[in-house]
């Protein structure tokens, strides 16, 4: 638990110091991005331009030129060939992104400051939440990713931060899309009451048992009727007592465990 807890220290301080990438050979262009174009030994054709709403750049000496969706890669090479062909010789260009505009992702949920973020280049999910500032003190370990719908409708993938974390690899990490939506979740609590070490809330994950609950609050007391624990759950916005509860029941967020006194 202690280790989630400072999972949103580490993003802070961590996460921005590893790297906000430079446009990677394999970024897509699309509209609003502003390219810095280069021709060695030919300052002259030095051109800074934004793609427009059609997908095109005008340069020098070949005119408009569609760029839309092609690599970084695959605009330096169109842009080499057009001026290969009749003007100038073996052209070495280079192509630069200076303002990446044409990719957004949402985040929403316990983070800092949800929001619409520009995709800059390739974009991790630990690098976007850094970006809106951290996770909250109610966020949960469960992060839901959807992509853009397609005809077969929307992919949803659900990560688990705790276990993202605990890869120790950024190879490991999960990598962003253009219009995905991420939704950072509240942390599912349970109350802990009673003859325990310390009677309190705790997070819980998927899969939480009573005695992993009761564990976290410190075990049993001494005066602990372990054999009597009660689990008050709300039902159709109805409470409902569950008496003699099996340790290995599964707890849900917002359950109530009481734990009494044995007076034997």
């Amino acid at each position: 638990m202690r280790k989630f807890i400072a999972l949103s220290f580490f993003l802070l301080l961590i996460l921005p110091s590893l790297t906000v990438f430079a446009a990677s050979m394999s970024y897509q262009v699309g509209e609003g991005d502003l390219l810095l174009i280069k021709v060695y030994d030919m300052d002259d054709l030095t051109t800074t331009v934004r793609v427009d709403a059609d997908g095109q750049i005008g340069f020098p000496l070949i005119g408009q030129v569609n760029v839309d969706g092609l690599t970084i890669q695959q605009v330096r090479d169109s842009i080499s060939a057009e001026l290969a062909d009749g003007y100038l010789v073996n052209p070495q260009v280079s192509v630069l992104v200076q303002e990446y505009r044409s990719n957004k992702i949402v985040i929403i949920g316990e983070v800092v400051r949800p929001g619409l973020y520009e995709l800059q280049g390739e974009m991790s999910l630990l690098e976007l939440i850094s970006r809106a500032g951290g996770l909250t003190q109610d966020a949960g370990s469960l992060v839901t990713i959807r992509h853009e719908k397609t005809d077969q409708g929307l992919s949803e993938i659900k990560v688990d931060l705790a276990d993202l974390m605990g890869q120790q690899s950024s190879e490991v990490d999960v990598v962003l899309a253009n219009n995905d939506n991420v939704f950072v979740g509240k942390a599912g609590l349970v109350y802990v009451t009673g003859e325990v070490g310390k009677p309190d809330a705790y997070k819980i994950k998927d899969g939480t048992t009573v005695i992993k609950a009761i564990t976290m609050a410190g075990g049993f007391s001494k005066l602990a009727a372990k054999n009597k624990v009660r689990l008050v759950r709300i039902v159709d916005g109805q409470e409902q007592t569950m008496g003699r509860v099996s340790m290995n029941e599964i707890v849900q967020p917002d359950d109530v465990l009481v734990v009494p006194e044995s007076f034997f």
